[in-house]
C-alpha cells in the first residue's frame, strides 16, 4: 500500500505524479519567498522600535509621507506577485487538461458514495463504497479504516488518464487525492477535467473535500494501480461481468449470448 498518511506527518505526502512534484516544487518557492519577507519585515519593525522610541525622539515627527518608499512598498510587492504568479499559471494549465491521455475514467459523486466509468475500455461502471462496519471489523494491513472500500478505481501504471467528474443527487463532492496533486470539485449538470499518471504501483487513498451532506465523511477515494497486463485483465473481467462484447465492447442485445 502507497500514498497512506501516517501518525504525526508532517508536510505533504510524497509526490506520486508529475502534478504533484510540480505542486511541490512551487510550494518550496513559496516557503523560501515568505520566509526572507516575514525575515524583511522582522527587521523593519525591530529597526522601527529602536529608532523611533519615544526615548530617543522626544518631539513627534511631522513627516507626513516618502515618495521613495511609496514608490517602493509598490513595485516590490508588484515582482513577488508576478514571481508567484507564473509558476502558478504555467502549474494551472499543466494540470488542467490531458493532451496525450490512453483513456478517460469518468468519476461521479453520488451521495455518498463514487461511481468510475470507464467509456473507453467498454463502457462500464464499477460503484465505489466505503466498506460497511462488519467489514471494517475484519480489516486487511492494505486497508486503513474509514478509507477502504470495496470497489477501488483501477488504472495501469505510468499512462495518463484523463479524469472527467461531475456529480449526480444534487450535491457538489471534491473528487482529492493528495499525493496525485488531484482536487476536483465534482458539480451536478457539468463536467470538470484534469489528469493523473501515477509512477509507482499500489493502492492510494483520498477523500471526498467537498462538504455535501451528512454522509461526507463516508466517501473515501482508493484508486489501485496495477501494471498494464494486470489493467487489461481487470477490464477483461469487468466487462464480462457486465455483459459486454468483447470483440464490439457493447452490451449483448440477445439476454441468451449473455
Amino acid at each position: 500500500v502507497i500514498g497512506v498518511p501516517h501518525d504525526w506527518q508532517l508536510n505533504f505526502p510524497p509526490p506520486y505524479t508529475p502534478i504533484m512534484e510540480r505542486v511541490e516544487s512551487l510550494h518550496d518557492l513559496l516557503l523560501v519567498i515568505i520566509t526572507l519577507i516575514s525575515i524583511f519585515v522582522l527587521v523593519l519593525l525591530v529597526y522601527a522600535m529602536w529608532r523611533f522610541h519615544a526615548s530617543r525622539n522626544p518631539v513627534a515627527s511631522t513627516t507626513t509621507h516618502h515618495t521613495g518608499l511609496e514608490i517602493a512598498w509598490t513595485i516590490i510587492p508588484i515582482l513577488i506577485l508576478v514571481l508567484i504568479a507564473v509558476p502558478s499559471f504555467r502549474l494551472l494549465y499543466y494540470s488542467d487538461k490531458a493532451t496525450d491521455a490512453a483513456f478517460t475514467v469518468k468519476v461521479t459523486g453520488h451521495q455518498w458514495y463514487w461511481s468510475y466509468g470507464y467509456p473507453d475500455q467498454g463502457d462500464f461502471k464499477v460503484e465505489s463504497r466505503i466498506l460497511s462496519e462488519a467489514e471494517r471489523a475484519k480489516l486487511k494491513p492494505n486497508q486503513p479504516r474509514l478509507m477502504a472500500v470495496d470497489e477501488e478505481m483501477v488504472i495501469p501504471v505510468n499512462t495518463v488518464v484523463r479524469i472527467i467528474g461531475t456529480a449526480e443527487g444534487g450535491s457538489m463532492h471534491g473528487w482529492t487525492v493528495p499525493g496525485f496533486g488531484i482536487k476536483k470539485t465534482v458539480i451536478p449538470g457539468r463536467l470538470n477535467e484534469g489528469w493523473i499518471s501515477v509512477k509507482e504501483e499500489g493502492i492510494y487513498f483520498g477523500q471526498c473535500s467537498q462538504i455535501c451532506g451528512m454522509n461526507h465523511t463516508y466517501m473515501p477515494i482508493a484508486v489501485r494501480v496495477v501494471s498494464k497486463a494486470d489493467f487489461d485483465k481487470w477490464v477483461a473481467d469487468k466487462k464480462k461481468a457486465a455483459g459486454l462484447s468483447p470483440g464490439t465492447d457493447v452490451a449483448s442485445a440477445n439476454p441468451a449470448t449473455r
